[in-house]
């Protein structure tokens, strides 16, 4: 059976996360619980590495894709900056050895305290995206007496041609400022003090399998910065953000060295630096979600395979229709039946679902499965919903593993919150 994914296959007939067979780590720590693959995460972000070398670019990973501490910290040991969307990540980026001064803040939606705090860390860049942000940000820079390293993220546009829920860059979504107002923001940033523009920021969508959306961005924000420099702006970072998508099934992702050979074509002689925002292509295949059968449900017309995740686990198929490998641990041998069951978790939904007719051998209590391409807005889209607490994520490092974060427990659920007086 294909496993698509590097870091993960099947040895000895048993699915193994490099070293580690998936087997051992259900028996330690359980499951449901995500497993993600050291060797998988280095290697895609060595590819962005190699693929832009001799470009004046970096990578700053975006951790809304996946926010563990330890997938951050494997990142930052390579070089990696952060591209952060809250206080709160960029605190984990901070914690994970990520400085402020690697860190790109973006998002819609910054409230002062959040604006306060990465001035005071040194931000390299906040990415403005609203004219009452930009002065909301002018007011915070100058009571502290700093200036605002902003770039203001321009809408292109661009049809990414994604689901509509992860695209980002037409003119009815909610990101960036419109096309035809950029200058017109860029001269209120001029004479706003407290902010310093010293760059742009575009990002269009999330899984793109194609390069011609980015060309036609990227070839807008090349024409907009000419003007803006006409303008008397001193435009110096492109801020060209993230969205190269991976494979779930059967995409075809773009190679990254053609990516980097279009990204030079466009901006390679316009003296700027370069900031790449990549998240699901450097954590989406380098994680699973392994999970146990609890039963086999014969219905009058189809069959239900009904495992311990659930839709709080892995959101993605219920909120996208999102498709993710359905993976025996134990290796299917040659020549067994196939047949379609639908995949489904315990959660009291019918969305409660991760598959509908789904070809796969026969299983049966307490088999083990794993979902592929599950190291992308898997474990960081979790909630507690029908108090179920929060999995375990497992880092794997060659022959060893280590528990990355805990599982919950029911009692820290209840133990947040508080009886009003009144009620005795």
């Amino acid at each position: 059976m294909e496993v698509p994914m590097i870091g993960f296959s099947y040895r000895s007939g048993v699915l193994h996360a490099e070293g580690v067979p998936l087997t051992a780590i259900a028996a330690a720590v359980g499951t449901p619980v995500y497993v993600y693959s050291t060797e998988a995460l280095e290697h895609a972000y060595r590819a962005y590495a190699q693929a832009f070398e001799g470009q004046d670019a970096g990578v700053c990973y975006a951790l809304k894709a996946n926010s563990n501490l330890a997938v951050i910290r494997t990142f930052a040991r390579l070089g990696a900056g952060a591209d952060v969307v809250s206080e709160g990540e960029l605190r984990r980026a901070m914690a994970a050895g990520i400085p402020a001064s690697r860190v790109v803040f973006s998002g819609v939606g910054k409230t002062r305290t959040e604006m306060r705090t990465a001035l005071e860390a040194g931000i390299h860049q906040l990415n403005v995206e609203s004219v009452p942000e930009l002065e909301a940000l002018s007011e915070v820079a100058s009571s502290m007496g700093v200036e605002a390293p902003i770039a203001i993220r321009v809408n292109p546009d661009v049809d990414a041609k994604t689901h509509a829920k992860i695209a980002t860059g037409k003119k009815e979504n909610k990101f960036g400022i419109d096309w035809d107002h950029a200058r017109a923001v860029y001269a209120r940033a001029a004479a706003l003090p407290g902010i310093k523009a010293v760059g742009i920021a575009v990002h269009i969508g999330s899984q793109l399998t194609d390069l011609a959306p980015f060309r036609a961005a990227y070839t807008r924000v090349a024409d907009l910065l000419h003007q803006l420099r006409e303008d008397g702006h001193d435009i110096r970072r492109l801020d060209l953000g993230g969205g190269l998508g991976i494979r779930y099934k059967e995409e075809a992702p773009p190679d990254l060295p053609a990516y980097a050979d279009m990204v030079r074509s466009i901006t390679g002689n316009l003296g700027c630096q370069v900031t790449l925002e990549p998240g699901r292509s450097l954590v989406g295949n380098a994680g699973v979600l392994l999970s146990r059968v609890i039963y086999v449900k014969q219905g009058l017309h189809r069959r239900f395979l009904i495992v311990d995740a659930a839709m709080n686990d892995l959101i993605r198929p219920s909120l996208y229709d999102a498709y993710h490998a359905v993976l025996p641990v134990t290796e299917p041998v040659s020549g067994v039946e196939i047949a379609p069951i639908d995949v489904v978790g315990p959660v009291c939904e019918s969305g409660d679902t991760f598959a509908l007719q789904r070809p796969l051998p026969a299983l049966a209590a307490d088999d083990l499965i794993a979902f592929g391409s599950a190291g992308a807005y898997g474990a960081v889209m979790a909630s507690t919903y029908n108090t179920r607490p929060l999995v375990p994520e497992v880092l794997v490092n060659g022959d060893a593993f280590a528990v990355t974060r805990r599982r919950q427990t029911v009692e820290e659920l209840l133990a947040m919150e508080e009886r009003p007086d009144w009620q005795g």
